[in-house]
C-alpha cells in the first residue's frame, strides 16, 4: 500500500458500448484519498442483459483486470451487477477484486432482514437469483423486480427511470415485504437518494437505498485501509498453460 499517495480504484467496465459512463463521472466518484479510474473491454457484448452476454464478457474482463494490477492499480471493481468473472480474476491477481452484487447483497442482508433488487428487465431475474445463492442470501432476497428498461436506454429518460424506481420499490415493500432495496444495476449509480426521497414521500422512510457501485468502491476503500484482500487459500493462482484464442496479459504463477 503507498501511504503517500491516493488509492487507485478502477472500474472494469465488462461491456463494449462507450459512454455509459465517463472519465468525469468515474473521478468524482472518487475523494481526497482515493483515484477512481475506469476501463471498457475491447472485445464483448453491447450490455450485459443476460447469462449468455455473460460469457461473452468474461474473459476480456478478466484481463483488463490482470493488467490493473501489472499497471499498479490497487484495487478493482466490476462495473455490472452481474459480476462477471468475479471469481476467475480473484483467481489470476492478488489486489482486491470487488463485485457490486455480491457486495450490495452482503451490506443489504447486514442493513434488513428482507431485501429486494430492482433491476433493469425481467429476463435479468433467474441470473440475479443464482447469484443470491452462489453468494449465501437466497434468504435473505424477498424478491427481483424490474423497470422494462434496456440498460442501453437508462440515461435516456431519468425522470422515467426514477418513477419507475420508485414505484417498483414501493410495492417491493409493501407487497414483497422488502426492508431495504438495492438498484439492480450499476447503470442507475446517483439514483439512491432521489429513490429514498420517493419512499419517504409515500410514507416508507426509513428504507436504506443501495447503490452498488458507491457500495463497492466503499468496500473497496475500507479493504485497502485495513489493508486486506481476497484469500489466495480460497483463489488460489491458476497454472500457467496454453489458452488458445484469447490475448491474456502474463497471470498466474508457474507451479
Amino acid at each position: 500500500m503507498r501511504s503517500h499517495m491516493k488509492n487507485r480504484i478502477r472500474l472494469i467496465v465488462p461491456i463494449i458500448t462507450q459512454g455509459l459512463r465517463t472519465e468525469a463521472h468515474a473521478a468524482a466518484l472518487g475523494d481526497d484519498d482515493t483515484e477512481i479510474s475506469f476501463v471498457t473491454i475491447d472485445n464483448g457484448p453491447e450490455t450485459i442483459e443476460g447469462e449468455f452476454d455473460e460469457v461473452f464478457a468474461k474473459p476480456d474482463t478478466v484481463a483488463k483486470i490482470i493488467q490493473a494490477e501489472q499497471d499498479g492499480v490497487d484495487a478493482v471493481i466490476i462495473d455490472c451487477m452481474g459480476d462477471p468473472g468475479l471469481a476467475a480474476a480473484r483467481e489470476a491477481v492478488a489486489i482486491p477484486v470487488l463485485g457490486p452484487c455480491q457486495t450490495a447483497m452482503h451490506v443489504a442482508s447486514m442493513l434488513g432482514h428482507r431485501f429486494s433488487v430492482v433491476t433493469v428487465l425481467c429476463r435479468l431475474h433467474p441470473l440475479l437469483d443464482n447469484l443470491a445463492s452462489i453468494y449465501g442470501v437466497s434468504g435473505k432476497m424477498t424478491s427481483v423486480r424490474s423497470v422494462d428498461i434496456p440498460v442501453i436506454e437508462l440515461d435516456k429518460d431519468p425522470e422515467r427511470l426514477c418513477r419507475a424506481l420508485a414505484e417498483q420499490s414501493i410495492r417491493a415493500i409493501e407487497d414483497d415485504g422488502a426492508d431495504v432495496i438495492i438498484l439492480g444495476c450499476t447503470g442507475m449509480d446517483g439514483l439512491a437518494d432521489a429513490i429514498e426521497n420517493e419512499l419517504m414521500k409515500a410514507r416508507l422512510s426509513g428504507v436504506p437505498v443501495i447503490d452498488p457501485i458507491n457500495a463497492a468502491i466503499s468496500l473497496a476503500k475500507a479493504l485497502l485501509r485495513s489493508k486486506l484482500s481476497h484469500s489466495k487459500r480460497a483463489f488460489g493462482y491458476p497454472r500457467r498453460k496454453k489458452i488458445k484464442g484469447f490475448n491474456l496479459p502474463t497471470y498466474g504463477n508457474e507451479e
